[in-house]
């Protein structure tokens, strides 16, 4: 039994297809098939059933499929236990992070890519509760989240980049522009100029609001912070922003929100991370976000 036969056995399982499992190797179809045809008689039992349509498991490929893989893991670990002891990485490595943060991950990535050549990574953006999920799922290696103050996830591991009040944004001749704060009542009696549902900055407005016992009045949404604070500028509503943006326009007024909300922005990785490339780039994305704060 050969470890080639096992891959393209799993190949051709995931793909339901030998065309397809012979793309995704690289290696012509029929070399995918001969493989298969010894792996069968290896084991002296047909593993798949053959249709012009689809290629589905027999009872002996299903029992076989588990272990199948686990032996691919099991290489693949064993390959990155050598790597690390032989100094050389490499693998791949997913990082996600919010629309909107303080930190250079285009000069990271080129600085770990310049020592690790052979590391390919992927950079993605999206809201927070989905990065979150895609941490949870092993999608993702590593992402910079919106996280609260009582947030503590169990899974994973948190470096805080950022820590910092939310505020509201008025233009100058808005009514609440005469207010140095605001409770929450009285800021959803005015339309509102928010992140979308699933970004931290929202989940913090929600749950505080909820807590107050108010539905807060939602009259545009963006992606993006600065584009929240560009329609506040022109008068559509209340922005809720980092008090940092908030008190950085000129064309803008910021409003203290009684409760006060904090949001916090943090590099976050599951705890049982076992990919070494990922491991170091983790190290290196807190050292950075060390080094920036001092």
């Amino acid at each position: 039994m050969e470890l080639r036969q096992l891959e393209y056995f799993v190949a051709v399982v995931e793909e339901r297809s030998f065309t397809r499992a012979a793309q995704r190797e690289r290696v012509a179809q029929p070399a995918v098939s001969a493989q298969i045809r010894r792996l069968e008689r290896h084991v002296g039992q047909p593993l798949l059933t053959r249709s012009s349509r689809d290629v589905r498991l027999t009872g002996a490929g299903a029992a076989m499929l588990p272990y199948a893989r686990a032996a691919l893991a099991a290489v693949r670990d064993a390959q990155r236990a050598v790597d690390e002891v032989a100094d050389l990485v490499r693998g791949s490595v997913a990082i996600g992070t919010v629309t909107l943060h303080p930190v250079d991950v285009a000069g990271l990535m080129a600085a770990f890519h310049s020592d690790y050549p052979d590391v390919e990574m992927t950079l993605g953006t999206d809201t927070s509760d989905v990065l979150l999920d895609e941490l949870a799922a092993g999608r993702l290696d590593l992402a910079i989240v919106s996280i609260g103050l009582d947030a503590d996830p169990s899974d994973l591991d948190l470096h805080v980049i950022t820590d910092e009040a939310i505020e509201a944004a008025v233009a100058v001749d808005h009514p609440l522009a005469r207010r140095k704060s605001v409770p929450l009542d009285v800021l959803c009696r005015y339309p509102l100029i928010s992140l979308p549902m699933g970004t931290g900055l929202r989940s913090r407005l929600d749950s505080a609001c909820a807590a107050a016992g108010v539905t807060p009045r939602i009259a545009f949404e963006a992606t993006n912070p600065l584009e929240l604070a560009e329609l506040a500028e022109h008068g559509l509503g209340v922005a809720i922003l980092p008090e940092s943006m908030a008190r950085d326009r000129p064309g803008l007024h910021a409003v203290s929100l009684a409760p006060a909300l904090h949001g916090r922005l943090a590099w976050a990785w599951r705890r049982d991370m076992t990919n070494p490339a990922a491991r170091l780039l983790c190290e290196r994305a807190r050292h950075q976000a060390t080094r920036s704060g001092d």
